[in-house]
């Protein structure tokens, strides 16, 4: 009996305050009560971030210039042309083209405009059309603490939404061509880039977006954030967990995924995924009746639809389950 009192206490210790050992490993962490969660920087790797950290508000949601906005097209598929908030002059001197699809890419905490998330998604995307991608660049905010980012997220997506806004108004471009995509922190960021437009973007896809904090809060990405709301869930999950888009995907239950060893593999595998079927569209998901048959992957609906992808005229609602595979492209 003393045993079990010492192995609660124990487990009570690390669900606190209690420094996890294990680099990238969150099997610790309970939403509310953990005061250390292991996050991704811009390349995958694992950051120890304190959520008791206090937020020093440096960030001035007024100045555009803490936000940049890298263009990317098939013309300059690798080196970024920087439009700048209320300088018509800079996309004029760009390779901006009215008639394309726009996508609009946000990292998660701790990225900038080069990390992983930025480079496959473009490369992917300009492999199977002729698209305008706009990389946007919040990494003055995403390397401040992370209760820091988490307070001015939505300030960040509101000002994604008005430049958007301003570029189409400026430069001509149509809604129904317009698909905003953010990873983790940078998921919640798109879902209010969304809402600031008034949900007018074609799609948005929220790839594991559910992060430390989000969980009931207010400015969470939902269905109002565009016309087809998509999330992919790889490893930020709960058993309770609603429907957060019109469609939530759960590959491989959405919580540890093949050929991953830690939480941060899982949590960054949600943009692999959706890389690789920008380019194939082979990952299909079958309807579950409710999450908990999603997040035991046992889902056996009739309802089939495609994960991902790059179609602008995508819809469906409800929950996704599927397996893939251990590696590329999965």
């Amino acid at each position: 009996m003393k045993l079990l009192v010492v192995l609660v206490a124990l487990v009570a210790l690390v669900a606190g305050g209690a420094i996890p050992l294990v680099p990238g490993d969150n099997s610790h962490y309970v939403e509310g009560e953990s005061r250390y969660v292991w996050l991704p920087d811009g390349e995958g790797n694992p950051i120890l971030v304190d959520l008791h950290e206090p937020a020093d508000g440096d960030w001035d949601p007024r100045n555009p210039a803490d936000n940049q906005y890298w263009l990317f097209t098939r013309r300059n598929p690798n080196n970024a042309q920087v439009i700048t908030l209320n300088n018509a002059a800079s996309i004029w001197a760009s390779n901006y083209a009215a008639a394309r699809p726009l996508k609009v890419i946000v990292h998660g905490f701790a990225g900038n405009g080069n990390s992983e998330i930025n480079r496959l998604l473009t490369s992917a995307w300009l492999a199977v059309m002729d698209a305008n991608i706009i990389v946007v660049d919040w990494r003055r905010l995403a390397s401040s603490s992370y209760m820091n980012a988490v307070n001015q997220a939505p300030n960040v997506g509101r000002a994604v939404g008005n430049f958007i806004t301003w570029l189409i108004n400026t430069a001509g471009g149509n809604w129904n061509n317009v698909h905003f995509t953010g990873f983790s922190l940078g998921g919640q960021i798109a879902g209010n880039a969304g809402r600031a437009t008034g949900g007018r973007p074609r799609r948005v896809t929220g790839l594991d977006p559910v992060s430390p904090m989000w969980y009931n809060n207010a400015n969470a990405i939902g269905q109002n954030a565009g016309r087809y709301v998509e999330i992919i869930h790889t490893h930020y999950t709960r058993n309770n967990s609603p429907r957060i888009g019109h469609a939530d995907f759960y590959p491989n239950g959405g919580v540890n995924q093949p050929g991953c060893t830690t939480s941060i593999c899982s949590h960054s595998r949600s943009y692999h995924l959706f890389a690789s079927t920008i380019r194939t569209n082979h990952l299909v998901g079958r309807q579950c009746a409710n999450v908990a048959e999603a997040q035991g992957n046992r889902c056996n609906g009739a309802g089939r639809l495609n994960m991902g992808n790059s179609l602008l005229n995508k819809s469906g609602t409800g929950f996704f389950g599927l397996t893939t595979a251990r590696n590329w492209p999965f």
